[in-house]
């Protein structure tokens, strides 16, 4: 399987890179890493890929890094669709306090616009 990753340094982008890197590393699927813009982060997009590349180390798994610059919703909704992935993997879908699941305006974006099944991880 294709998989593209959108990471953009929050907490929930570093569970969604442990748990696809595993996955990855035990089903032998293709994956890309994309670093998104993200305001929000503390993290350089420098820092951000040197923890990502740690991360895969720790699997053994190879994978693409890349940069990724403008609206990150709508980038990965054209790299995914545009580049043939199997699937768009992004962290998100913290619960409120009801019990309703709350998910980001990029991960909503993606889950509204792509062709591309995505996957949410939380």
């Amino acid at each position: 399987m294709k998989l593209l990753l959108g990471i953009g340094g929050s907490d929930d982008s570093w569970h969604a890179l442990t748990q696809t890197a595993e996955r990855a590393a035990e089903a032998g699927d293709s994956l890309t890493v994309a670093i998104l813009e993200n305001p929000d982060s503390e993290m350089s997009p420098g820092e951000i890929e040197e923890k990502v590349e740690r991360t895969l180390g720790e699997y053994d798994l190879e994978a693409d890094v890349r940069h990724v610059e403008g609206d990150p919703g709508a980038m990965l909704v054209e790299i995914g669709d545009g580049e043939g992935y199997d699937q768009i993997v992004l962290g998100g879908g913290q619960r409120s306090p009801m019990g309703k699941i709350r998910v980001g305006q990029v991960a909503e974006f993606v889950v509204l616009n792509a062709e591309t099944s995505v996957t949410l991880v939380r």
